[in-house]
């Protein structure tokens, strides 16, 4: 990535980094989970979508989170 590609980054990154982010509460979680339907929603199964990375990394924070803090059900 060259400097100018990354200045470009933390620019769109500034606007976006209030919506996308590791989750570490509840509420961040849940509003991670809002942003998952809708881009459901918007993309649906459409992989070529300009958003289905979005979503694809957005479905990832919300694995990692409950991975982490909601227990397992026990079979």
């Amino acid at each position: 990535m060259t400097l100018a590609q990354i200045d470009q980054t933390k620019r769109a990154w500034l606007s976006v980094s209030e919506t996308v982010h590791v989750p570490h509460t509840e509420k961040e979680y849940r509003n991670l989970v809002k942003l998952l339907d809708r881009l459901v929603d918007e993309v649906g199964e459409d992989e070529a979508h300009p958003l289905a990375s979005l979503m694809e990394v957005v479905g990832v924070l919300i694995e990692k989170y409950e991975d982490e803090h909601v227990p397992q059900l026990d079979s």
